[in-house]
């Protein structure tokens, strides 16, 4: 946001509070460790419950690359085969983890019946490009080629993931178009981090990026995915989605974003752009909140949040609700 500028006025009044308790903390090389390990204290690991069953598997990964950490959410009470959900967890593409969005897993699981796969994808920047996309890759290609061993529709297999995660799905849509292997049944892309170039904008939007991911921060989470600085000529599409100079045959798409969340207009643009490439496409965005709302679980915008997303799920995982069957 513009030097000197502040969206305080702006929040949503349930999200503000929560905003006084959160340290200001700029995130670098020599910090990022005691960052994650801070963030790994409020995490509790994931386990069963009566309605959902969750399992850990260690799947092959790219070539020559580690195993690939997946958690494998399912209901208990299941009638025929599943649609799926591959779920990409947010975090800058820096930090976070499957276990951190243990909840959120089991919410769509509930919401919808679906069956959800959680990656724990490397994280840069120990493992920049193409690391952590084809670790999600390798999960996806995994997930279809056992569909039936799980109990999966391979048909009704989707993609999401929230922020870092959002961005992580988007590339996984394009490379499944491109490669041809996997077929898609819809891309679900919550406050999505699609665009390196938001980081070197000459005239940046005045009033997002205030709270939670700055652009400071945005900065440091590109550069150590990319391994190079953000904005250049020669960033992949399977890197940074909305570098993609053609959308057309891309799944039916869900995104959702703050007014206040750095990420609003390149989200904002590339729903424009799905849109002209004639792909279904429903974009929410909330006013007065900022990336990273969902902390405030109880607040009124974030409970129609989720039951916007939620809704759109399951309205892509019933076949006469989708686009084309209306």
């Amino acid at each position: 946001m513009n030097k000197g500028t502040t969206s305080k006025h702006l929040v949503d009044p349930e999200l503000a509070p929560i905003l006084d308790q959160i340290p200001a903390t700029t995130l670098s090389a020599e910090n990022l460790n005691q960052i994650r390990a801070a963030a790994r204290l409020f995490v509790k690991q994931p386990q069963s419950s009566d309605a959902i069953s969750m399992s850990e598997r260690f799947i092959p990964g790219p070539e020559e690359a580690p195993d690939v950490r997946v958690l494998i959410y399912q209901p208990n009470s299941t009638q025929g085969l599943l649609p799926a959900l591959l779920w990409l967890h947010g975090g800058g593409y820096i930090m976070g983890s499957a276990d951190a969005e243990d909840l959120m897993a089991k919410s769509f699981v509930s919401a919808t019946g679906c069956a959800a796969v959680s990656v724990d994808y490397r994280l840069a920047p120990e493992t920049p490009y193409p690391g952590p996309v084809e670790d999600c890759y390798a999960a996806l290609n995994w997930l279809y080629t056992h569909a039936e061993e799980l109990g999966i529709d391979s048909r009704r297999i989707a993609v999401g993931g929230s922020s870092a995660g959002g961005g992580l799905a988007a590339t996984l849509a394009l490379l499944a178009r491109d490669r041809g292997e996997i077929p898609l049944l819809f891309q679900f892309l919550i406050a999505p981090m699609l665009d390196d170039r938001t980081c070197t904008q000459e005239n940046p939007h005045p009033y997002t990026g205030e709270f939670i991911w700055t652009p400071e921060a945005n900065r440091f989470g590109w550069t150590s995915m990319l391994g190079q600085e953000p904005g250049g000529d020669d960033v992949s599409p399977y890197a940074a989605a909305a570098r993609a100079e053609q959308l057309e045959g891309l799944p039916p798409t869900f995104i959702n974003v703050g007014a206040l969340d750095l990420f609003l207009e390149e989200d904002m643009e590339y729903a424009r752009r799905l849109t002209r490439a004639g792909v279904p496409t429903e974009l929410h965005v909330y006013p007065g909140v900022y990336h990273g709302f969902r902390m405030v679980p109880n607040a009124r915008v974030t409970q129609t949040a989720d039951r916007d997303q939620l809704a759109a799920l399951r309205r892509a995982f019933t076949p006469s609700h989708r686009p084309g069957n209306l």
